[in-house]
């Protein structure tokens, strides 16, 4: 069963919410826009706000529910609702719809974070919002927020066991992975900043 939960969070992570939705408002494909990523972030710049906030929300239950619900239905496994997330986090970055293409995997990651625990998450999201308040990297941004979430959960006194410390090393390569353009731009000054509508390329 276990197992069978865990693919169906890859499966429901891999739904392609960005690339449907600016295919049925613009009439493109969200893999050649801007960073060709399917995520909220792209598809703010693809077709502003009111695509991108939806895309947003569905991405954010993607890494949501599998903790939730794995929490709900396998209450004496506490290793499942993290398989399934990460499963989740998997699908949104490499799609089964889409060639095994797809977002860079933040909204979901934060959405497993909620799941987690809402405190830890909100302060993750602070650092978030700060970070890119001082230097409109979305990208950089989203990796130091997502680096700093298990010391966070340590801080404010949650005593995770390694399961919980290894999910999230896994989820951060994952994330990192899918950032490794947006670092290499961002040393060479050439990453593109948050705000700006653009069909070119950036993040």
């Amino acid at each position: 069963m276990i197992i069978l939960f865990c693919l169906a969070g890859y499966i429901f992570g891999s739904l392609p919410t960005g690339y449907l939705l600016v295919r049925w408002r613009e009439r493109k494909d969200i893999r050649t826009l801007g960073s060709r990523s399917t995520g909220a972030t792209n598809v703010l710049r693809a077709a502003g706000w009111s695509a991108a906030v939806p895309v947003l929300v569905v991405d954010f239950a993607k890494g949501l529910l599998p903790v939730v619900l794995g929490r709900l239905w396998f209450p004496e496994n506490a290793v499942a609702p993290l398989a399934a997330s990460l499963a989740a986090v998997a699908g949104h970055c490499f799609s089964l719809f889409l060639g095994f293409r797809g977002g860079k995997g933040v909204a979901v990651s934060m959405g497993s974070a909620a799941g987690m625990g809402w405190v830890p998450f909100l302060f993750c999201l602070a650092v978030f919002a700060v970070v890119i308040a001082l230097t409109r990297f979305v990208s950089l941004g989203s990796l130091v927020a997502l680096s700093l979430y298990p010391f966070l959960r340590l801080a404010l006194g949650h005593r995770d066991g390694i399961p919980t410390w290894a999910w999230w090393g896994a989820v951060l390569a994952v994330v990192v992975f899918r950032h490794r353009e947006n670092l290499l731009r961002i040393m060479s000054g050439t990453e593109r900043k948050f705000g700006r509508r653009t069909e070119g390329a950036g993040q």
